[in-house]
């Protein structure tokens, strides 16, 4: 398949008062074209900084420290605020996590949708409009000429939910970035949304990267998953192998906190004990060893390597052929 976007060796760093806070640390991966990826981690794991470093859009004490962003040929890392901003919208959409906050208050959702069309598209004021409602036509929103009239607080989280991936979507970008694009909304809502963007996934063949805390989000949407821990992705492959053959012992922890359709009510969840690490100061050995039950001394000295099963990999000294064999619990 055709590679749209290839990312090599990323490293990106805050800098506070306190001194430097590496949040994503030599990170690899690649998305082909028409392809649906997962990133899936806890909270501060460094999924959305990536996507972030991606899009140029950093916060001022935040700085892309190594790497390159191969995007249809070009890396993005080198082309000036003006040449991304082009990019952005454009040829890469993104749906932030909490539309409430990411769509402006004082403007109608009409505006918003159009204003991208008119800038990006060149398009006059009545032909925007008239793809501003067909584009809310598209992501299920009922009476769209009605609703372009309306503020988002006249919207429903769900609603405001499809109104930020229409503006997403405005533009036709080749790649859409959906931070945590289900927080918030009750299962009924999530699920709607994440049909949603299966189905324009098949419409309009947009690559998509998904980025959430649940593995349960992914499984039905992406094609392949990186599994991100302390700001570096400790096991990627497609979904068949994170949910049958899992090779991590975070990814069994992340799967056996799942609650299943057949969990006793009775029976409690198993989370994954411990913090994450502080990235002020990262352990010099794998991420997860402090919070590991298999951690063996070598854990906590020196960082794996991948081990490869094929285009399966995982960044786990139990994968090492002298390593003691260890019986994960059933999931």
């Amino acid at each position: 398949m055709e590679r749209l976007l290839e990312v090599n060796n990323l490293s990106t760093s805050f800098f506070t008062h306190v001194g430097e806070v590496k949040a994503v640390d030599g990170v690899s991966f690649y998305l082909n074209k028409g392809e649906a990826l997962g990133i899936v981690g806890e909270s501060g794991s460094g999924k959305s900084v990536t996507m972030m470093s991606l899009m140029g859009l950093l916060d001022e004490n935040g700085k892309v420290v190594s790497g390159e962003i191969i995007f249809d040929g070009k890396d993005l890392l080198k082309l000036s605020e003006k040449e991304m901003q082009k990019v952005r919208g454009n040829e890469i959409g993104m749906i932030f996590q909490d539309p409430m906050t990411s769509l402006n208050p004082v403007f109608t959702i009409g505006n918003q949708i159009m204003e991208p069309l008119m800038l990006h598209r060149s398009m006059k004021k009545a032909e925007a409009k008239a793809e501003a409602i067909r584009i809310l036509s598209l992501v299920g929103i009922p009476d769209p000429e009605k609703r372009m009239k309306q503020y988002p607080h006249e919207f429903s989280g769900g609603m405001r939910q499809r109104a930020m991936i229409a503006m997403a979507l405005c533009c036709e970008p080749r790649l859409l970035i959906a931070d945590e694009p289900t927080t918030a909304l009750d299962v009924t809502i999530q699920a709607q949304i994440l049909e949603l963007m299966k189905e324009l996934k098949s419409k309009i063949n947009t690559s998509i990267i998904l980025i959430t805390h649940d593995l349960g989000v992914v499984a039905d949407v992406c094609n392949r998953i990186n599994v991100m821990y302390g700001g570096i992705i400790i096991e990627t492959g497609t979904n068949e192998d994170l949910f049958y053959n899992p090779k991590h012992p975070y990814t069994w922890g992340l799967l056996n906190s799942i609650p299943k359709h057949t969990t006793d009510k009775r029976e409690k969840l198993r989370p994954i004990e411990g913090q994450p690490p502080d990235l002020l100061m990262p352990p010099i050995g794998c991420p997860f060893a402090q919070r590991c039950d298999y951690a063996m001394k070598i854990c906590k000295q020196q960082r794996p390597p991948y081990f490869e099963f094929g285009e399966h990999k995982a960044a786990c000294w139990l994968n090492h052929e002298n390593a003691p064999k260890v019986k994960r619990e059933e999931i």
